[in-house]
């Protein structure tokens, strides 16, 4: 099941010729600022410095995101969206490998945009670059190779994004499992927990804790094994019903979305404004603590 989902180095290595194949790197850093939360860099310096042979660059702000909200990273409207992927030449028949140098949700929070637009041939490097570079795989340093662009439009759009009003119906719904992405820390809203403050600490009232990072071997940067993951979420009865997961602006989140959907789960959303949306309103109910086995 997760070779339909991960791709390992030595696959994508040797496929780098395939004139079908398309690679994405997806790189985004989050830099904290006492102000804003948080500064997004694009990461198309780091891609100039050193990239996959033949990789193009996404900017998953300005290519893929709705630049007139306020809150950032907001799934794009689904034909800019197309745009955007026919220019770096994609189609629904190209096959797609994400990547990025830092944090493995970078590259699922673009397949989990691109699998909500009915785009299905989209699967993660495991391991991202620095796997990559580990194994001495080639790395080719400049801009992006010229592509043709291709025609492309949205298919069979999915309600894999859901709002507020869909998390505030879940609140006590016993068929629903709504899953914090973030660190423990901040899901227990500990003071001085590392990292983002959104708003007012602790998580969304009734949701649990599956922290994003420990899904991934920090050692190697890749995912842990299948039979690890269902393990460490199983026991948030994340199985027995629907998901929402969210975080703090959708997009590590995406990666515990990503493997639950990878597990077999059929019904997983994510909360695309998450707390960034959700922290600063008081009507909207928070509460702190560490996780509680949930009554099912």
């Amino acid at each position: 099941m997760m070779e339909q989902f991960l791709i390992e180095a030595k696959w994508l290595a040797d496929r780098l010729d395939d004139k079908n194949l398309r690679i994405l790197d997806c790189t985004t850093h989050l830099i904290a600022d006492p102000i804003t939360v948080y500064r997004k860099v694009s990461g198309l310096e780091d891609f100039e410095k050193g990239h996959i042979p033949g990789a193009q660059f996404v900017d998953v702000q300005a290519d893929l995101s709705d630049n007139e909200q306020k809150i950032s990273f907001m799934m794009g409207k689904p034909n800019r969206i197309a745009e955007a992927v026919a220019r770096l030449g994609i189609d629904h028949s190209t096959q797609v490998v994400l990547y990025s140098t830092s944090m493995m949700w970078w590259a699922t929070r673009v397949w989990w945009v691109l699998r909500t637009l009915g785009f299905n041939n989209a699967a993660v490097l495991d391991g991202g670059l620095s796997k990559w570079r580990a194994e001495n795989h080639p790395i080719e340093t400049g801009g992006a190779r010229s592509v043709t662009p291709r025609a492309v439009s949205p298919l069979d759009l999915r309600a894999l994004m859901v709002d507020k009003n869909d998390v505030l119906a879940a609140i006590g719904d016993k068929e629903v499992c709504t899953l914090n992405a973030l660190a423990p820390p901040h899901h227990a809203g500990k003071e001085g927990a590392p990292g983002f403050v959104y708003g007012r600490p602790g998580h969304i009232k009734g949701s649990l804790n599956v922290s994003a990072a420990s899904l991934v071997d920090s050692a190697t940067n890749t995912l842990r094994s299948a039979e690890q993951l269902r393990k460490m979420i199983e026991t948030t009865g994340a199985f027995d019903g629907r998901v929402i997961a969210y975080c703090g602006s959708g997009i590590s989140a995406s990666l515990l979305a990503f493997v639950l959907v990878m597990l077999g789960h059929p019904d997983v959303s994510l909360y695309d404004a998450s707390l960034t949306e959700w922290a600063p309103d008081a009507n909207l109910p928070m509460e702190t603590g560490e996780n509680s086995l949930p009554t099912r």
